[in-house]
């Protein structure tokens, strides 16, 4: 099944993504080519990618170039490997089709499950519960999803929230595997539909983005904030967490693997609040402003980058971060996106 989502990704970016990005005016063009360099080059291929101080220092006498000339020529050097503003909208494409695809397929199954409108359901004759093989197939392919998602984050380029976007993927792969190893199949589909229900807006938020479509990008955003707010902040916890933490206690007694099950369903909540919170912070700052903040795991850095280095810059006082910006769930909204 991880074969054939990667199969599923391929032929998505070649045969439907990329006409429709062309068709929407967006070239396959990346960001300022540095010009070429064999000193700057060999250093940032086998020393750093982010100079310091005393380096640029000893690079601008080497070179006899001005130290902000050697730090843009770094920027561009960095920002030429990042995927051009097509890949990502393949990308994007290809997740919005999986998401939207995966939700509904979810929601078509639960609504005739009795254990989507009893949670109680979940517990009643467990672990004796029949393994169904439409139950099978959503949890092979989500789990598959996961896996591919897991690969490839150490074959893109890193991103700020990357320890984050690992922890998650690693506890959803673990809860899947774990439930259904544990036939908590039922009540494993109610978390992972659940999760579902916003991620496709957000990657509906991020094609109109790359499209050049603010004010569709911007509704996208904010219908995906509410939405993920309310089922992450309110019907996780008190529907998903309230089953697994109370009502199974209540059925079935402490199990053996009681505390593993709902150890990792916590740190998912963990997760969702500080998620919250950045998508809170973005959308606050889209109000003001009056569009969606540019995203903090930005793949392009702004070239604000050095209007910020000041006379301090040899002392070895840089700034290589963007301002005023937020990073969630592995993707945000307008700015740079992040193809995640």
């Amino acid at each position: 099944y991880l074969v054939l989502i990667q199969l599923f990704l391929g032929n998505s970016c070649r045969f439907i993504a990329k006409p429709c990005a062309i068709n929407l005016g967006i070239q396959d063009s990346g960001p300022h080519r540095a010009q070429p360099n064999a000193i700057l080059e060999k250093v940032f291929t086998s020393i750093t990618k982010s100079p310091d101080g005393k380096r640029l220092e000893g690079l601008s006498k080497q070179l006899d170039w001005d130290v902000r000339k050697i730090q843009r020529w770094f920027r561009h050097r960095r920002n030429q490997d990042k995927p051009t503003t097509l890949t990502k909208f393949c990308e994007s494409m290809w997740r919005f089709t999986f998401y939207l695809s995966i939700f509904s397929y979810g929601i078509r199954f639960l609504w005739t499950a009795p254990w989507f409108w009893d949670t109680r359901q979940c517990w009643y004759n467990y672990p004796f519960q029949p393994l169904t093989s439409r139950l099978y197939y959503y949890y092979i392919l989500e789990l598959a999803f996961y896996w591919s998602l897991m690969f490839s984050q150490f074959t893109d380029i890193k991103r700020k929230d990357f320890l984050i976007m690992f922890v998650h993927h690693l506890a959803t792969i673990g809860l899947i595997t774990f439930s259904y190893m544990n036939n908590m199949v039922r009540v494993g589909t109610l978390v992972l539909c659940l999760h579902d229900a916003s991620d496709f807006l957000l990657e509906a938020a991020k094609l109109a983005n790359y499209a050049k479509y603010q004010r569709l990008c911007d509704a996208f955003f904010m219908l995906f904030g509410v939405v993920f707010i309310v089922t992450r902040l309110g019907i996780y916890p008190f529907w998903i967490l309230n089953t697994t933490l109370f009502e199974s206690w209540e059925l079935i007694g402490p199990y053996p693997s009681w505390w593993l099950f709902n150890g990792l369903l916590v740190t998912l909540q963990v997760l969702h609040i500080i998620w919250s919170y950045l998508i809170i912070r973005t959308a606050s700052k889209a109000l003001v402003r009056g569009k969606v903040s540019k995203d903090d795991r930005s793949d392009v850095e702004s070239s604000s980058e050095e209007e910020e280095v000041t006379s301090n810059s040899t002392k070895g006082i840089f700034s290589t971060s963007s301002n005023g910006s937020n990073r969630l769930n592995g993707h945000v909204a307008s700015g740079q996106w992040t193809g995640e």
